[in-house]
């Protein structure tokens, strides 16, 4: 489902990316695969040191349909960026995604808490997030964040945790 970023994966993903249902909420546009070639190296070496973990999400045959990234890493916090190409929307990849990026951001790389700002026009990555039980909506709470333009989501390590325990004693009863 999740994998460390390969540069072979840069045609298929870019293409994916350039969809007009997909660009314009994507965080790193680019405007030829040669750059997005350079920000996908780029992104790589910055998971070397530490500031950034990027993954490539996968759908059931190892084709690569989405990026999912943990960006501005700060004390144990950061902000979340996914996107997926849009023959893939309204499968639950986004949402088996996040689950699987929030497991190895908690329980791997001691990440406390995980940021996502949405922009409210982006009708479809808010419905996405507000189905997760483990997402609480955070504009009172960081209002210089937010500005006019984006709804702010946060999910904390012990809310992730013991939805997950929760979800895993539902499913083994």
């Amino acid at each position: 489902m999740l994998k460390k970023r390969e540069m072979h994966e840069c045609q298929s993903l870019y293409s994916l990316m350039m969809d007009p249902a997909v660009s314009p909420y994507v965080r790193y546009v680019c405007q030829s695969q040669e750059k997005f070639m350079f920000l996908t190296r780029q992104l790589i070496a910055e998971e070397e040191q530490g500031s950034v973990i990027t993954r490539t999400i996968l759908n059931e045959t190892g084709t690569a349909i989405g990026t999912i990234d943990l960006y501005h890493i700060v004390n144990q916090t950061g902000f979340l960026a996914t996107w997926i190409g849009a023959p893939y929307f309204g499968q639950g990849y986004s949402q088996r995604a996040k689950s699987a990026f929030l497991t190895e951001l908690f329980l791997e790389q001691d990440i406390q808490t995980v940021f996502m700002k949405i922009r409210k026009q982006n009708v479809r990555s808010r419905k996405a997030v507000e189905k997760l039980p483990y997402v609480n909506l955070s504009n009172d709470l960081y209002p210089e964040v937010t500005q006019s333009i984006y709804d702010l989501y946060h999910v904390e390590r012990a809310t992730f945790l013991e939805s997950h325990m929760e979800l895993h004693h539902i499913l083994a009863t």
